[in-house]
């Protein structure tokens, strides 16, 4: 005696598939599109958290400093005295920052500040 057992796909399938309906097909594509563009609603800046942190302060000689986060941000930055003990004394600062902007290409800008004043480069600045 053979007990013969349906597979639960045999037993979806349809001798005629039914026919499409232009308003399903419709519903279904328009509710595709509103799933594509909740996916592509930017992530809020609030939620971003830090992935990682560096401080170190070496005193009146300078510091060092650095984070990342979540959503693309970073920075990173050093500074060293310089023309210790004359009346040029000051601290000459070196750094980077990158972000990314809203039409999702990440900026990088490097940085020099000391007596000569802030000196940004970044490929996407204007040249003086």
């Amino acid at each position: 005696m053979c007990d013969a057992v349906q597979s639960p796909i045999a037993i979806l399938q349809f001798d005629n598939p039914p026919p499409q309906n232009p308003n399903t097909m419709r519903s279904m594509i328009v509710i595709a599109l509103f799933v594509a563009v909740a996916a592509a609603v930017p992530v809020d800046p609030k939620s971003a958290v830090v992935v990682s942190y560096v401080n170190e302060n070496i005193g009146v000689d300078g510091y060092k400093f650095g984070y990342e986060t979540s959503d693309g941000k970073s920075a990173q930055e050093s500074a060293v005295l310089k023309n210790v003990g004359s009346e040029n004394e000051a601290l000459e600062v070196q750094g980077q920052y990158s972000y990314v902007g809203d039409n999702g290409v990440t900026y990088l800008v490097k940085y020099i500040a000391n007596e000569k004043g802030f000196q940004p480069e970044g490929a996407h600045l204007p040249v003086a």
